[in-house]
């Protein structure tokens, strides 16, 4: 097990317990949403149709996501590096009558067969808290041709502007663009690209780029996300983003 994994592993299974009570109400069941300011998929449609779909979630968490989408007639199956995660996502499943296959594992190295699954997609989850140099190409390969890889993440912008020192997003520049390392912070590893690598390596994966959503929350937005960044923040400039790729044929 490579560091930054054992270390991520360490620090979900601490902190899962609060951070499921802490943002319960954000982490819908119901109506899927995506990122800090739970933006409905409904008004994205990223994912589009997922009834009859085999659809694989990276880093599941307590797997809300996979049983809202199970709800929408998907066959989910959900993998996450903390088992403290994964037991709330049992409890959840259980308590929501759906069915949801759980995997304990890495999404750096999965178990799943190539060609498996129809789509693959990560609200921040593993796409953040693993090496995407690993999980991007894993991604592709679990993939069926002409299948639906999605993620949403925090974007370089956010993490350029990070203060390490006061753990806060501030409004300069404080960070290198083209040798961007790993963000350690209280223990768990996080992970970001320039923009040209993160193409680069889509396209040595087999994936090609079919959009780059740019999260702009409502003037209103909430989130129980305080500490990501100001709201009027995320209002000028990028926060979040989802990228939405397709497995070559």
């Amino acid at each position: 097990m490579s560091d930054h994994v054992a270390k991520n592993r360490e620090y979900w299974d601490r902190i899962s317990r609060d951070y499921q009570r802490e943002h319960d109400v954000q982490l819908g069941k119901v109506e899927p949403t995506w990122g800090v300011w739970a933006i409905q998929e409904r008004e994205l449609d990223i994912l589009g149709d997922v009834s009859g779909k085999d659809v694989l979630e990276f880093g599941c968490g307590g797997a809300q996501w996979s049983v809202a989408l199970a709800k929408r007639g998907a066959r989910m199956t959900g993998i996450d590096l903390s088992e403290e995660q994964l037991r709330h996502a049992r409890g959840i499943v259980a308590s929501e009558g759906v069915e949801v296959t759980l995997v304990h594992g890495s999404a750096e190295a999965t178990p799943f067969a190539d060609a498996s699954f129809d789509i693959v997609f990560c609200d921040h989850g593993a796409m953040t808290f693993a090496d995407p140099r690993r999980t991007v190409p894993e991604a592709a390969r679990v993939l069926r041709p002409g299948g639906l890889f999605a993620f949403s993440m925090a974007t370089p912008f956010l993490d350029l502007c990070y203060d390490a020192a006061t753990q806060a997003v501030g409004d300069r520049l404080v960070r290198d663009y083209f040798d961007m390392k790993p963000i350690e912070d209280d223990g768990a590893v996080a992970f970001q690209l320039p923009y040209g690598e993160w193409i680069r390596l889509f396209r040595r994966s087999g994936l090609v780029v079919e959009d780059l959503v740019e999260i702009r929350p409502p003037a209103d937005a909430k989130t129980t996300y305080e500490g990501y960044a100001p709201l009027e923040w995320a209002r000028r400039w990028p926060a979040e983003h989802i990228w939405k790729l397709r497995r070559e044929r």
